[in-house]
């Protein structure tokens, strides 16, 4: 059976150390994780392939009539001839792509996409600049030293730079804030009040600013308005801060774990991704030239993935081997999941629809389309950032977590959904929540308590708040059902997987509506959704034909994982 149907912990971190070989067939579609195989996993006794019995000979023809339903269907509402297009024609753009124009209404992407350009060049003259200036340091370093920590005046005066060019004299809002966190880490050391001091100072800063717009130096004291007139090219600073939150609690948390000696042993040797977050330094790494140079890295700065401190400092002291290969691979990825992203926009109108809630009329399908292909939106406006970042950092030597491992329609399990949702994110909240809070000893008060710190993280919203405790309510039932039904006792019985299947769809439909109230239209959104679905036979048909479309493509998920399986790749989501 699939991995993430074993029992396993809630968010138990990554299981295999080995590096992985290249991935044959239909799993090279899945982006490689580094720590992702498993030679027990290959030697285990896995069932033989499905991929031609006559039972998944059905799933195909399902397949080949329903998904291309599933494409046409929001197609042919964004069509200028339906009759709810005026309703929401003004937020569309000027399009590229055959004449088409491009729904550019999310703001989130939006920003992203006009300032494209702007971040190429920006990580060029990174590129540039760093390959020069460490040209020029090894003239002056020994031969023996093969670490890169030579880099880092480099990263903290290009940081710096970027910093004032990106939030003008806000900047130094940011480092008054990093100056209090490190000297709060540093004074506290390995004492308990460190951790408290530092989860305490950055909830607070983190609820301050947002509520006060990052506030402005005139709030201050009336002479320090003159300040306020250079913004920057991103004057909203505390947008991003969230993500820089998660760097000053990795860096005081990090360093209070290495003054009482907590953690793995350092061998000497290289270490795999797993293991250097969990090494701490000797305490006289955890500078604040390192300490800048790590929370204000420029191709993680923005927007993450998400590093500890002691994963980046090992890799400026032993830098791992990024190959072409690696990266060009990764480079061919990036521009087909933009292209994508950019050929949904210009044919499927979803986000405008859906904003100006231009639905009315719709039939059940017709209205489920628009929320799924909305999500499949709010995956792809994450991943291609994120995959941006990762790739800048892979060009400067740095690999970071990747965040987004499957597809989003390629999910089944609430677990393993969100070990691969923003996956960076979810390891810190492993290393620095979850399991210091006894994690499965204490497994529904841990998941409460990471889900609402989760939403309060994105947002102070009851929005989002509303969806952390869905997320952790409909956590509950697989969990439930592992207990009940674990595969080591099942597994090989032949009612087994499609149980295990129907478990999954309902899984499916669970995540999809908390993800649809957290992040697309709300409670009110969703509860005009379900009223409309369920009102009529039309639309109870249509739930009952859509579960057994689920049913065919939960059954095709399980035998992908199996395929990853018997080349002992184990992602776990």
């Amino acid at each position: 059976m699939p991995t993430d149907l074993r029992p396993t912990a809630a968010f138990e971190l990554d299981s295999p150390e080995q590096a992985p070989p290249n991935p044959k067939g239909l799993a090279r579609l899945t982006v490689t994780i580094p720590s992702s195989y498993n030679p027990q996993v290959k030697a285990a006794q896995h069932p033989l392939p499905r991929w031609r019995t006559p039972e998944f000979m059905v799933y195909y023809v399902v397949f080949a009539v329903v998904v291309p339903v599933m494409v046409w269907i929001p197609y042919q509402l964004s069509s200028p001839s339906h009759l709810n297009f005026p309703y929401y024609e003004r937020r569309l753009s000027p399009g590229w792509m055959f004449g088409r124009k491009v729904d550019n209404s999310d703001t989130q992407y939006r920003s992203f996409r006009s300032g494209l350009p702007s971040l190429i060049s920006l990580a060029g003259a990174f590129l540039c600049l760093k390959y020069l200036y460490t040209l020029a340091a090894r003239q002056t370093r020994h031969a023996s030293d093969t670490s890169n920590l030579v880099q880092v005046p480099f990263l903290v005066t290009f940081s710096t730079a970027m910093l004032f060019g990106l939030h003008g004299m806000s900047a130094l809002k940011v480092f008054v804030i990093l100056a209090i966190n490190y000297a709060l880490g540093k004074a506290a050391a390995g004492s308990k009040t460190n951790p408290i001091l530092t989860w305490i100072f950055n909830g607070v800063v983190l609820f301050a600013i947002e509520r006060n717009s990052g506030y402005k130096f005139g709030s201050f004291h009336g002479a320090l308005s003159s300040l306020d007139a250079w913004e920057g090219v991103y004057p909203r600073w505390w947008i991003s801060f969230n993500i820089t939150m998660l760097r000053l609690i990795s860096f005081n948390m990090d360093y209070y774990w290495a003054c009482n000696r907590v953690g793995l042993p350092d061998t000497g040797g290289a270490m795999s991704d797993k293991q250097r977050p969990r090494v701490p330094h000797s305490l006289e790494f955890y500078t604040f030239f390192n300490y800048v140079a790590y929370v204000l890295y420029p191709p993680l700065y923005i927007a993450g993935p998400i590093m500890t401190f002691n994963d980046f400092m090992w890799q400026l002291r032993r830098p791992v081997t990024i190959t072409s290969r690696v990266t060009i691979g990764y480079l061919i990825r990036f521009l087909a999941c933009i292209l994508t992203f950019e050929a949904i926009l210009h044919f499927m109108y979803v986000v405008a629809i859906k904003d100006t809630k231009a639905w009315v009329g719709y039939s059940a399908a017709e209205l489920c389309m628009v929320g799924f292909w909305n999500l499949i939106v709010v995956w792809l406006k994450l991943l291609v950032p994120w995959r941006f970042f990762r790739l800048w950092a892979l060009l400067g030597g740095i690999d970071p977590p990747e965040n987004m491992v499957r597809c989003m329609a390629n999910n089944y399990s609430t677990l393993g959904f969100w070990r691969a949702w923003h996956r960076s994110y979810n390891l810190w909240i492993t290393r620095y929540i979850y399991i210091p809070l006894g994690g499965t000893r204490n497994r529904i008060f841990t998941v409460v308590l990471v889900f609402t710190f989760v939403a309060l993280w994105h947002d102070l919203s009851f929005r989002l708040l509303a969806w952390g405790w869905l997320v952790s309510l409909f956590i509950m039932p697989e969990v439930a059902a592992r207990f009940l039904l674990p595969a080591s006792k099942y597994g090989d019985k032949p009612w087994y997987r499609h149980v295990a299947a129907i478990g999954a769809v309902l899984n499916v439909l669970m995540m999809m509506s908390a993800n649809l109230i957290g992040f697309v239209i709300g409670t009110d959104g969703m509860k005009y959704m379900l009223h409309q679905i369920f009102d009529s036979w039309e639309g109870i048909r249509f739930i009952l034909f859509a579960c057994a479309c689920l049913f065919v493509g939960v059954q095709v998920m399980f035998e992908y994982r199996e395929e990853e399986e018997r080349q002992g790749i184990a992602r776990r989501c």
